[in-house]
């Protein structure tokens, strides 16, 4: 189970790199079309929207991936002088709390995404239906669950990563 919840992380993470390249990629090409409006060309519509969608699409790829390597901020200018059993606590109370978050996010996202379907809400530009972004992002939102809770069962004892994961920052 280990293997699949860290490969459909690492996954997610290369599709949130696409993505992002992407995103990238048409901004140049919106931003080169709005230099060169003089010549008939111009930027691409709605590219606003489109860096909108696609930014919070890599972000819901990124994150888990992130969280099981171990790599967000820490401030760990204390963490060495705590006692072990001090520092398992609060691993475990970060790591809780980190998917009760994700939980509470992916509920709530459900629940816009089904108002603004409800509702028929477009974008200005585009006109493209506001709940495909979010339907967009369910997917890597879900997975995130599965791997934060996972994560979190691994800082409780009761899972273990994969045989040979090297986690950020020596694992804390």
């Amino acid at each position: 189970m280990n293997k699949l919840i860290y490969g459909l992380s690492r996954a997610m993470a290369w599709l949130g790199a696409v993505v992002l390249t992407l995103i990238a990629l048409m901004s140049v090409v919106s931003i080169i079309g709005r230099a060169l409006s003089g010549f008939g060309l111009g930027p691409v519509p709605g590219d606003f929207e489109l860096v909108e969608a696609g930014t919070a699409l890599a972000v819901f790829c990124f994150l888990p991936w992130c969280h099981l390597k171990g790599g967000h901020a820490v401030v760990d200018m204390l963490w060495n002088s705590y006692p072990p059993a001090m520092q398992r606590v609060l691993m475990v109370l970060t790591d809780a709390l980190m998917f009760v978050v994700w939980a509470l996010l992916v509920w709530r996202m459900s629940v816009a995404m089904g108002e603004y379907r409800h509702n028929n809400e477009v974008t200005f530009i585009l006109q493209m239906p506001v709940w495909w972004g979010y339907a967009a992002s369910m997917p890597a939102a879900v997975i995130g669950v599965i791997a934060y809770g996972w994560r979190l069962l691994e800082s409780l004892g009761l899972a273990s990563p994969p045989k040979g994961f090297v986690m950020a920052g020596g694992g804390h």
